[in-house]
């Protein structure tokens, strides 16, 4: 079914694209409906050939000489456009690396933050950089930085992925995440139901552990950091 051939202003859609009798130039190459090159053609002409083949005239090089139209649907052409500048802006987040810094000693407070910190920028396309660095005796106990490590990784691998295994680089490891595809990753937990703005700290991020008594030392933190050295080693150099 042919449907009626009109005008169409581009001021409409947001851009200025010129549509049909909207182009200015009196000739313009014209590039056909399969992308096959038919030659330079009077306005009219132009006109009157994307006319035959039911679709649009629309300019895509305006500053060439003479400028470059294409016969093509003009919402098809937006559609199209619209993809190339989706694809744009997420391959430009995705340039975009972001970094994250460990210790072996962190407690579950800072670590919640951290790995919050993180999500958030692997559910912005952007890359995240995890580095953990050793401090003085901390070296003697490499096994801790990496489970500290593999803890955090665990934690976020519903958002991404590590593009290798952590490594060790002098005095410090380091891993690159990258986020997961949109539709294979986990929703944002900071973000409102209506997509504007963040949601508050979950609670176990705002607890505050308990002082310790006096002349005693705080308990070990719970889950991989129970076994972890530091802490008390921390404690010691303060007393």
């Amino acid at each position: 079914m042919s449907r009626p051939f009109s005008s169409r202003s581009s001021a409409s859609a947001g851009s200025f694209v010129r549509v049909n009798g909207k182009i200015r130039a009196r000739e313009v190459r014209v590039i056909g409906v399969d992308g096959s090159q038919l030659g330079v053609f009077s306005l009219a002409e132009a006109i009157n050939q994307a006319r035959a083949n039911g679709v649009d005239l629309v300019e895509i090089a305006p500053n060439a000489t003479p400028p470059v139209c294409r016969l093509v649907d003009y919402g098809k052409f937006r559609y199209e456009q619209s993809k190339k500048e989706k694809e744009a802006k997420k391959h430009h987040h995705a340039n975009k690396v972001k970094e994250v810094q460990l210790s072996p000693s962190i407690d579950p407070h800072d670590f919640g933050v951290k790995l919050g910190h993180a999500i958030e920028f692997l559910c912005e396309e952007m890359k995240v950089k995890v580095s953990l660095r050793f401090r003085g005796r901390e070296m003697a106990h490499k096994e801790f930085g990496f489970q500290t490590v593999e803890k955090f990784i665990k934690e976020v691998s519903a958002y991404g992925h590590p593009d290798s295994a952590p490594k060790l680089i002098g005095k410090g490891i380091t891993v690159m995440l990258s986020p997961l595809p949109r539709n294979k990753r986990g929703k944002n937990p900071h973000q409102h139901p209506d997509g504007e703005g963040s949601s508050p700290k979950r609670p176990e991020q705002n607890r505050q552990p308990e002082p310790a008594p006096a002349g005693k030392a705080p308990s070990a933190p719970p889950g991989n950091f129970a076994n972890n050295p530091f802490a008390a080693l921390d404690v010691k150099v303060n007393e």
